[in-house]
């Protein structure tokens, strides 16, 4: 986010509609002049930058060349081991430090890069013949110039790529060498390629076909309304893809059979007796957006599950633009068709699932920033979210694989997510939709994969889970399942790596794993295993090691010592599987520009009303489940991983719903294409999945 020269990119909010936060202070002060480039020097010493070239196997098709570009050089904070060491301090129990969160702007006063590190990579790049001025925090600084003067700077090459996908992209296809007296002050150079293109995690039931609208008996009924179904087959499944017939399919209270209503929600994760103290009272709460959506949706939805005098407390934050009108990075593509409403079926899903569980917060802030394709304006995004430092809960639906975000990415991101959490931020983020192989929808490839951002350290990671058999039909209050009756989502277990064969339709289990889904899980290839992830099943026969090889043919946690085990997702789970989704209203039209919602949700049952699900889902869930607990206690929780972890070494029962694999009751799913359940953590549902009231009250 800049104060330069783009008057609505930097530290300006715009207004979708309702309340609207102003970015001032440490955040907007962030901006400078650019500075006028200066004559190329002398090339000095160089060193490769670690980490700097992209993995990859897919076909070259030539150079990339543009006539101008911009990158964000990402700095290293300064005292970096002082930094971890804060981070231990303040999230370990018994210490003198622990809880005590830093306040708006002390992360910078005490981490930011010094001026003698910034002036340096500055300088360097004007020698270079770049345009340079302050990036989105002291963190990133900016540097604008033609192609050939980015590669002759960073002393790499620029190629033009195509995927299995047959998507274009470019990528650096050298490694970065800079010259060695800056290289340690480096983190990444991000923009050399076009790959980060964040995808949404909301996922719809596949049938065919929409429920039968519910006859007038059953609409008052207090038991099961006619057009409830019960958990979709194979059958069901392989006549739909083989001969394109469709089947009737309803599941939960909402209006038309279309998901589980909040109470219902609430119901059968165990929530404590709801009053404001339980659901979020006087806590400001946000959401990460990549799409515009309609305020009239949320009112609709809201006003009715809990009356017409319910007002939604939204209030929108625009970064760069936002995606109506967005403002993209030099050289950079937002496109139109993934900007203004395309990821509206996200965005209200994202609010209805958070106001599901805490209807009472003060604030429901909805960042949002243009979708583009280097990354640089989702780590504007995050970057403002972290300088205001006005959300104590933070949930995030957006993500790609870690193959396409890259080393360069990921660190940059990882300097924000350590300032939320020594802020005492918590953020989540969605683990992935695709088991344990989350690049088959961005670029085609089934290499084990994780996602980012879920896979870093200092970010919550939530997959996903299934009530499979359990429809509770209308009843408000069904109460939490039998125990062993929920699993990991994996639909009918057919998401694998197996070959095609008669139980999979002979379609192979990948193709199930983008079809119908799996939740996410896996070992990052970044970076290491935290000091707080330890416990009941963590170590395990998954369990990768850094310096490892690994199925994409690169090493295992590349940014970590060698033989250090790696960082693995996700940490927790809710449900997420669509056809036990949740119910969500949105709508669109011909004046909401690129609307997902208005290609279908026209032709429900009841139109605008549909089942939802996806670890888009189950992120906000968890994000909300903790604003409750805010709320109760009257301060922030922080990163809840240390806490959860700990939970799991001491009381896990009390706290979370384990998805073991081995209950009577589970119907197929066993594993998330690859990593099984177990008892105890493991990568397909991590720890368990929540009981309310034992998170929020203690009890």
């Amino acid at each position: 986010m800049r104060l330069l020269h783009r008057p609505l990119r930097a530290g300006g909010a715009a207004v979708l509609g309702l309340a609207t936060i102003a970015l001032t202070g440490a955040f907007a002060a962030s901006g400078a002049q650019a500075s006028t480039a200066a004559p190329a020097a002398a090339t000095p010493a160089l060193t490769t930058l670690s980490g700097s070239l992209p993995p990859t196997t897919d076909r070259q098709t030539g150079a990339y060349t543009a006539s101008r570009m911009t990158v964000e050089v990402a700095l290293a904070p300064r005292d970096e081991a002082g930094l971890n060491a804060e981070l231990r301090a303040v999230y370990t129990k018994g210490n003198p430090q622990y809880g005590k969160f830093l306040r708006a702007g002390q992360f910078d006063a005490r981490y930011a890069p010094t001026a003698a590190t910034t002036n340096s990579v500055e300088a360097y790049l004007r020698t270079q013949g770049l345009t340079v001025s302050a990036g989105s925090s002291p963190f990133a600084v900016e540097a604008t110039g033609s192609s050939a003067k980015i590669t002759a700077a960073f002393h790499t090459t620029l190629r033009n790529f195509v995927d299995p996908h047959g998507t274009h992209y470019f990528a650096n296809s050298a490694a970065v060498r800079l010259p060695s007296s800056i290289v340690s002050g480096v983190e990444g150079v991000v923009g050399l390629s076009n790959t980060v293109r964040l995808q949404s995690l909301a996922v719809r039931p596949t049938s065919g076909k929409t429920p039968a609208k519910e006859t007038p008996a059953a609409k008052s009924s207090s038991s099961s309304a006619s057009c409830e179904t019960g958990y979709v087959s194979t059958a069901e499944l392989f006549d739909l893809v083989t001969n394109n017939v469709g089947f009737d399919y309803g599941y939960g209270g909402g209006p038309g059979c279309a998901g589980l209503t909040p109470a219902q929600t609430n119901s059968m994760y165990g929530a404590p007796f709801a009053s404001p103290s339980t659901q979020g009272a006087g806590v400001t709460a946000a959401v990460f957006e990549l799409s515009a959506y309609q305020a009239s949706d949320i009112s609709t939805w809201a006003q009715h599950y809990y009356g017409k005098h319910y007002t939604a407390p939204l209030e929108n934050v625009t970064v760069d633009g936002g995606p109506l009108a967005p403002v993209c990075p030099t050289g950079d593509t937002c496109p139109a068709e993934y900007n203004g409403y395309s990821g509206d079926v996200e965005v209200d899903a994202d609010i209805e699932i958070s106001l599901a569980v805490a209807p009472d917060v003060k604030h429901l802030i909805v960042y949002n920033a243009p979708n583009d394709y280097t990354g640089q304006t989702e780590l504007d995004e995050y970057t403002a979210i972290a300088n205001q430092d006005v959300a104590s809960t933070i949930s995030s639906s957006w993500g790609e694989c870690e193959n396409d975000a890259g080393a360069a990415m990921v660190q940059a991101e990882n300097t924000v997510f350590e300032q939320m959490a020594l802020q005492g931020q918590s953020i989540f983020s969605s683990a992935g939709d695709t088991g344990a192989f989350d690049c088959i929808r961005s670029d085609g490839t089934t290499v084990v994969n994780a996602n980012d951002p879920s896979s870093q350290p200092w970010v919550t990671s939530v997959g996903g889970t299934s009530f499979e058999g359990d429809n509770p039909g209308t009843d408000s209050h069904p109460g939490t399942p039998a125990t062993g009756t929920e699993t990991v989502w994996n639909v009918d277990n057919l998401c694998s790596d197996q070959a095609a064969a008669a139980d999979n339709d002979e379609q192979g289990g990948y193709f199930w794993c983008a079809e119908t889904g799996a939740g996410g899980g896996g070992s990052s290839q970044f970076w290491g295993r935290p000091f707080y992830q330890r416990g009941p099943g963590v170590n395990s026969t998954a369990t990768t090691y850094s310096g490892e090889a690994v199925t994409n043919g690169e090493t295992a946690c590349t940014l970590a010592k060698a033989g250090t085990p790696c960082r693995e997702e996700p940490d927790v789970s809710a449900n997420a599987d669509p056809y036990t989704g949740y119910s969500e209203y949105c709508t669109g039209s011909a004046s909401t520009a690129y609307s997902d919602c208005a290609t279908f949700s026209g032709e429900e049952a009841d139109p605008g009303w549909f089942g939802i699900g996806g670890t888009s889902l189950s992120s906000p869930l968890w994000s909300a489940l903790i604003a409750d607990r805010n709320g109760f206690s009257g301060r922030r929780t922080g990163n809840i991983n240390p806490l959860v972890y700990s939970w799991l070494q001491t009381d896990p029962g009390k706290y979370f719903n384990d998805i073991t694999g081995n209950g009577k009751l589970q119907q197929a799913a066993t594993n998330n294409g690859l990593f099984p359940t177990t008892p105890g953590y493991d990568e397909a549902t991590g720890i368990g999945t929540p009981k309310f009231a034992a998170i929020i009250t203690g009890f």
